[in-house]
């Protein structure tokens, strides 16, 4: 893939997924931020100037904002922004906020990496499903 122009943040609060998804999308040209919890990431990007052209966030997390409602919460400021929407639970795709994929645990690297190029690259020749 081809660089990816800004940050990408990460907010899922197992360790070692967290460690993977910022490695994947460093391998694909992607710089990223990681927080364990919305709330967190909420903070940085209420004090912080910086153009972020995706969100890669668990559904279920710890503290006051779980997946979903931070993705609806930045959609409602920056309407732009595509979202990726991690979870063993099932979610009805009906429920997802608008430019949001769902990938159901466990995913795959290539699921992860075909989410990211269809949202920020979508002429980029890969695979479809």
């Amino acid at each position: 893939m081809l660089p990816i122009e800004g940050i990408v943040i990460i907010i899922e609060d197992d360790p070692t997924l967290r460690a993977l998804m910022t490695d994947i999308l460093s391998e694909i040209g992607a710089q990223s931020l990681a927080f364990e919890a919305a709330d967190d990431a909420l903070t940085y990007f209420l004090q912080n100037t910086f153009y972020c052209p995706l969100v890669i966030v668990d559904h279920a997390l710890p503290g006051q904002i779980q997946g979903m409602e931070f993705i609806e919460m930045i959609q409602s400021r920056l309407p732009w922004i595509a979202s990726i929407l991690t979870s063993g639970y099932l979610i009805d795709p009906s429920d997802l906020p608008v430019h949001t994929i769902y990938l159901h645990k466990p995913w795959s690297l290539d699921d992860l990496v075909m989410a990211v190029a269809s949202l920020l690259q979508p002429d980029h020749p890969i695979r479809k499903t």
